[in-house]
């Protein structure tokens, strides 16, 4: 249950009205008029909450659960225990995303604390939420719906609409481009912005840096986790999610919809294809084309990569008999 203390909550709400934002079809039509006061997890939710099941893994505990509806599958719905509201989605776990953020919506409206800072430069579009003692830059554009978390610094950017940008992120600063020598490390002036599509979500303390001359770009719906750091030059296509402590050096371009574990660790002025997976922890090296796994460190295809360990370990026990 959610702690009223820190989180808003509206409705209640009909399972009418959940069921069409949530895009969910009602097993029992004429239950519509029902109310829910709030969603909860299966373990906690009771008569008045909402719920979901994604992972049949948990189905031992649904069968047993008290909440007075839930959002499931087709294939799931006939586990439900006596007397529960069924909504029935294709995809359960957005369905819930959906509904929840009905009974929780973002923030809306223009507000901005006073103990921001806004750079007199900075273009602030309609319905931005500036939060607590976040820095707002030179040279920087908020699209309309934005949401700055606290403590987040932003110079140097030019932001879609409903962006999320959550506390310490920081967007725009300088890339790490020196110019090395026994004279000393010169830097080099970084001249480019960053260019964040719409509907993008950066996660806390999350670092992106300008480019040095052309832009750093992150595609229109980009989910990136907190502590990722991405480098001068970036180029992210549509739709990519990028987990907790990657780090993706200056000048690498990624295709659409690319998906890295959490800790992976990419090599500078790489093409990375459309649709590519990378495992959590891989260290990417080379060039990957469209729609590959790749695993391990340094990284190759998901296949490959196992086939030689197998391999190694056949090798290493030979070895060890030898001895």
């Amino acid at each position: 249950m959610a702690d009223l203390r820190f989180h808003h909550r509206t409705g209640p709400y009909s399972l009418a009205q959940i069921a069409e934002a949530s895009e969910c079809v009602l097993a029992d039509a004429t239950q519509g008029a029902r109310l829910v006061q709030d969603v909860a997890p299966l373990s906690d939710a009771g008569a008045s909450d909402l719920s979901f099941l994604d992972n049949p893994k948990y189905k031992g505990a649904f069968r047993g659960a008290t909440a007075g509806a839930c959002i499931v599958s087709a294939a799931m719905a006939p586990e439900a225990p006596s007397g529960m509201a069924l909504l029935v989605s294709a995809n359960p776990y957005r369905s819930y995303a959906m509904a929840a953020t009905l009974f929780y919506p973002w923030p809306q409206g223009g507000q901005i604390a006073d103990s921001a800072s806004i750079d007199p430069t900075a273009e602030i579009g309609p319905d931005c939420v500036i939060e607590e003692n976040a820095v707002i830059g030179r040279g920087v554009v908020l699209g309309a719906g934005c949401w700055i978390g606290a403590g987040a610094t932003l110079t140097h950017c030019v932001l879609g609409r409903r962006v999320r940008i959550h506390s310490g992120a920081r967007i725009g600063q300088d890339g790490f481009g020196f110019a090395m020598g026994a004279k000393g490390h010169l830097p080099v002036p970084q001249l480019g912005r960053v260019m964040i599509g719409d509907f993008v979500n950066i996660g806390a303390n999350t670092c992106i840096d300008r480019g040095a001359g052309p832009d750093t770009v992150i595609g229109m719906g980009t989910v990136i986790d907190n502590l990722v750091q991405v480098g001068h030059n970036v180029k992210m296509g549509r739709g990519c999610v990028i987990a907790a402590q990657t780090g993706l050096s200056g000048s690498t371009t990624f295709g659409d919809f690319v998906v890295m574990g959490g800790q992976v660790g990419v090599a500078g002025h790489l093409n990375i294809g459309s649709g590519v997976r990378i495992a959590a922890q891989s260290g990417v090296t080379k060039d990957i084309p469209a729609g590959q796994e790749w695993v391990g460190f340094p990284a190759a295809p998901r296949r490959q990569y196992w086939r030689e360990q197998v391999l190694i370990k056949k090798l290493l026990s030979k070895a060890s008999l030898k001895d």
